[in-house]
């Protein structure tokens, strides 16, 4: 899509919204209904009527997708990743806020970060109410991601959402339906928008760029390495990862109990894998800490990674090497 409308401030610092769907775009079909909504039914021009831009700002509004975010993939990311560097690349561009759904946002932000680590925000706004219920929540979440994104300063991908900032590294998914459905780990939130300002608690990501990672990125998602998941839980056994494996894929990541460890069944099954050229990763299925390797270890571990981002960051190794 490739609709765009421009809302005018009082300078040229722009302020470049991107749309993608999600339940902040949603459509119930009446308003006390936020259970049997559709996401991904209202163009972000429309969520963003009668919004003042942050002062000293204009907004650019642009619909890349429109889709319910449990549908994220690779070919969106590629779309979102092209249109944040082609904007970022203009000096008059302060910042970026992607509309999203909040079911695949910590992947989407974590591959963003990954691919462009930003020199100015790009902050990912989302919701989970749709837009027409009876007190939605979007329209405060994206005030707060403009203004966070036209804060002097920010830099690196962001998510916001209940007033709560968190970074891209640590941002997940912890609630299926209140209105903070986010946290940071033990990492904590970096900072909270209050009254319209940011009140900062620790540094923005920073990571150094790699300027030609995201050309590198085959145009067809098809061409992408394939990573599956696996799930270590009790009684479980090789015969998915002997499956995957026939079946070519060329990483997997394992969701550990604990600090990384892995079914007896299971992680024999993965050694085979890996012994056949296979990349593996343990990540932690918890939710706090990480996985803390020791030397030698025949499974290598994915630190703080989630298992979902320790996929990305698999992939996009496979994709360097």
């Amino acid at each position: 899509m490739q609709a765009s409308e421009a809302f005018t401030g009082s300078s040229r610092r722009t302020l470049l919204i991107l749309g993608s769907g999600g339940t902040i775009a949603g459509l119930a079909p009446r308003p006390g209904d936020t259970l049997g909504y559709q996401a991904a039914q209202v163009g972000v021009a429309q969520l963003l009527a009668g919004f003042d831009a942050p002062p000293g700002c204009e907004l650019q509004v642009e619909q890349v997708a429109q889709i319910d975010s449990k549908d994220m993939d690779a070919a969106v990311w590629l779309q979102l990743a092209r249109r944040c560097a082609e904007g970022l690349a203009h000096a008059h561009v302060q910042g970026i806020v992607i509309t999203h759904g909040t079911d695949t946002l910590e992947e989407t932000a974590y591959f963003l970060q990954a691919v462009l680590a930003p020199s100015r925000p790009v902050v990912l706004a989302c919701a989970m109410r749709p837009a027409n219920a009876a007190m939605p929540d979007g329209p405060q979440n994206l005030r707060d991601a403009l203004a966070v994104a036209a804060q002097p300063g920010a830099r690196g991908v962001v998510a916001v959402c209940a007033g709560v900032v968190h970074g891209a590294a640590d941002v997940r998914k912890v609630h299926s339906y209140r209105l903070d459905a986010f946290g940071s780990g033990d990492a904590g939130p970096l900072g909270y928008v209050e009254a319209g300002a940011l009140r900062q608690l620790r540094a923005w990501p920073q990571a150094a760029p790699d300027p030609g990672l995201l050309g590198r990125l085959p145009a067809q998602p098809q061409a992408w390495p394939r990573v599956e998941l696996v799930f270590s839980h009790a009684g479980a056994s090789g015969a998915s990862v002997d499956a995957l494996v026939r079946d070519g894929v060329q990483g997997l990541v394992v969701a550990a109990t604990g600090n990384g460890s892995v079914h007896h069944a299971l992680e024999a099954a993965l050694l085979r894998a890996q012994a056949a050229g296979v990349r593996v990763l343990r990540a932690s299925r918890c939710d706090q800490g990480q996985v803390m390797g020791l030397p030698g270890d025949a499974l290598p571990g994915a630190g703080a990674l989630s298992p979902v981002k320790a996929r990305i960051q698999l992939q996009l190794d496979l994709l360097a090497a």
